[in-house]
């Protein structure tokens, strides 16, 4: 493919655009885009124009090889303004590292080890509630949504009561969903008192205040009378270069950042193994198999992860085929050559979606195969054909505590219960914000024969 001007890209302009996502939504269409005009294309729609690139290689070069003509510019700017403010997710430049290198060791394989215990608490009252709720048919992804907002709460701010949890899970959702609503559209301004505008504030404020009293509270007691959570952890933590802690307000707008992409993210994971379990009955009987062999008839500890290697292949393979975050974005400072395509400075979205679906680099991309993350293939595949936490320098910081909560309460969940499918129910997958469906997954809680 010879390198050519912006123009030459393939793609589409406003009124297909417009007419592709309201036939089969954003997901769907931009799938379609893909078979028609390979690997790099462009989309517009008004005065938003976008690179949309699907090969490993330009996962590289966008997220490696070139990192320093990309960043998180003005395809940002409704996140950082109403969700995460300065948090880790949203930040940039030499704040952005600062930053990172700050928080980065608690979110090692070994820092999180932490809060396994937590993780095996909180799968076990979800075992509890399920006890009585054999043959009942329910929101998978609601049971999933609390177990991981439950989880995150209490290694965030030591957070008990499920009063406290539900209250708390609400507000953030509220927050998340009005800034993922205000990503496309037009946007009504904050002052006009609309309830959408109305519930936002509301909640925004009521988060705020929370986290603002509980680190308030803390500066009145001596340091070793916090609880061994990760606020205290940040708060205790000091800039290597000024020997200055967090602010309040970034320390307001990191746990923020923390509870939406801790939870949100592994709630998806989890819901959508259920699913594949469910539509794949012989990777459930290998799943079964291994945990059976290695647990018998007592609960999983953290230790007996080490023993789970399918397990967690399972939750590997969901997160090729369903990752949470199937689009995102990085922001051309310069031009740049994509796929051979000479560009101008403009958004490139990658897609974990699709390049894990990429037939060059996956056989039988769609069919649902923990084997293939046997050790021996996974080191054989190319190192961005798989980037469900995105990837480089900018890869997702809470990786590391999202693949161990998954792997521990599929291992917990999966040895007593196999949810199956609502008779008769097909998921339709769309995007909105995070990979979710536009109607709902029921399924009905099964104990395992």
């Amino acid at each position: 493919m010879e390198a050519s001007t912006l123009g030459a890209i393939p793609g589409v302009k406003t009124i297909e655009a417009l007419g592709g996502f309201r036939r089969v939504g954003f997901l769907d269409y931009v799938g379609e885009l893909w078979q028609q005009h390979g690997d790099v294309f462009q989309i517009k729609i008004f005065n938003r124009h976008m690179i949309v690139a699907m090969h490993p290689e330009a996962v590289r070069h966008v997220n490696v090889t070139n990192r320093q003509n990309y960043d998180k510019l003005q395809s940002y700017d409704v996140v950082r303004k109403f969700l995460t403010g300065d948090g880790l997710l949203s930040r940039r430049g030499d704040l952005w590292k600062r930053q990172r290198k700050l928080m980065s060791p608690f979110y090692t394989p070994k820092g999180v080890q932490a809060y396994g215990e937590i993780m095996l608490k909180d799968g076990h009252r979800l075992l509890k509630r399920w006890s009585s709720m054999h043959g009942k048919t329910v929101e998978i992804g609601e049971e999933m949504t609390y177990v991981t907002a439950a989880i995150i709460l209490k290694a965030m701010f030591s957070m008990e009561t499920d009063e406290a949890i539900i209250q708390m899970k609400d507000a953030v959702e509220a927050i998340i969903g009005y800034g993922s609503s205000n990503q496309t559209g037009i946007m009504v301004p904050l002052w006009i008192p609309t309830r959408k505008n109305r519930e936002y504030i509301k909640a925004r404020e009521m988060v705020h205040a929370y986290i603002s009293s509980v680190i308030a509270k803390r500066h009145t007691l001596p340091e070793a009378e916090w609880p061994n959570d990760l606020l205290s952890r940040l708060m205790q933590a000091r800039d290597e270069e000024t020997g200055e802690p967090m602010s309040a307000n970034l320390l307001r707008d990191e746990s923020i950042t923390t509870f939406f992409a801790g939870h949100e993210t592994t709630a998806r994971t989890m819901t959508f193994t259920w699913y594949a379990l469910a539509q794949n009955p012989q990777v459930a009987e290998k799943l079964h198999a291994e945990l059976d062999a290695v647990l018998g008839d007592r609960t999983p500890t953290i230790a007996d992860l080490h023993h789970l290697p399918y397990t967690l292949q399972v939750i590997k393979e969901v997160l090729r085929l369903y990752p949470p975050a199937p689009f995102y974005i990085r922001d051309a400072i310069a031009e740049d050559k994509l796929g051979g395509f000479n560009t101008q400075a403009l958004p490139v979205l990658l897609s974990p979606y699709y390049t894990h679906r990429h037939p060059d680099f996956w056989e039988d991309p769609l069919v649902f195969n923990p084997d293939r993350w046997t050790p021996e293939l996974e080191a054989k595949m190319h190192p961005y054909a798989y980037h469900p936490f995105a990837a480089g320098q900018r890869v997702c910081i809470g990786n590391n505590f999202s693949l161990l909560e998954s792997h521990i309460l599929l291992a917990l969940l999966a040895r007593e219960y196999a949810p199956r499918l609502a008779p008769g129910f097909t998921p339709k997958f769309v995007m909105g914000g995070t990979l979710g469906t536009s109607n709902g997954f029921p399924m009905t809680i099964e104990r395992r024969s």
